[in-house]
């Protein structure tokens, strides 16, 4: 079967998109917890490393389902948590702001892997993060802007520096790769398996 509609998700696309949000799920657990209630997770290597390796829409696709997974009850956070009452709560912000973050990381890589704005996309991925979250934990903690920066972002910065530049990294090597190797093939037009 053949279709030239572009918007349509492939057998294959699915199975990456299922993979990334498994892989998130994965890495959400290799969490160190920190005084002011937010840890420090890997989430925030894998979300731009799903948007850089299989390009915006897919990326953002299997954040999203990840989010999805989580707010339902699947416990893909953090330390095997989920539910609704971790989406809503103080690190909620961050959680809901993954797939604008993989949106980001996959616009850097949508004309070539080897594009010179591909580090302004993740680290802006990452500022996104950051804000919402930031504004979230402020929100729902009733905390001041001081004690939100203290507990959501400055902990972080050199640990969001070294998963920019690895995601970075290893995203743009495994998406060429990938391409290279005939496996990762979006908007290619060829006979395929279509859901």
């Amino acid at each position: 079967m053949t279709t030239t509609n572009r918007s349509v998700l492939y057998v294959k696309d699915i199975c990456y998109i299922a993979l990334f949000t498994a892989l998130i799920a994965i890495l959400a657990q290799i969490s160190i917890p920190l005084p002011g209630g937010v840890p420090l997770t890997l989430q925030t290597f894998a979300v731009p490393l799903a948007g850089l390796v299989l390009g915006s829409k897919r990326g953002t696709i299997a954040t999203v389902v990840y989010v999805l997974l989580g707010a339902v009850g699947v416990p893909v956070f953090a330390n095997f948590t989920g539910g609704l009452g971790i989406v809503l709560g103080m690190t909620g912000g961050f959680i809901v702001s993954f797939p604008l973050m993989a949106l980001l990381a996959g616009f850097g890589v949508k004309k070539t892997v080897k594009s010179p704005f591909l580090w302004l996309w993740l680290v802006l991925g990452a500022v996104v993060n950051y804000a919402v979250g930031t504004v979230w934990f402020i929100v729902v903690a009733k905390s001041n802007l001081a004690t939100a920066l203290t507990a959501c972002v400055v902990p972080f910065i050199p640990t969001a520096i070294l998963k920019i530049i690895l995601a970075g990294f290893f995203g743009t090597m495994l998406r060429g790769v990938l391409i290279k190797a005939n496996l990762l093939d979006f908007g290619k037009k060829e006979n395929r398996n279509v859901l």
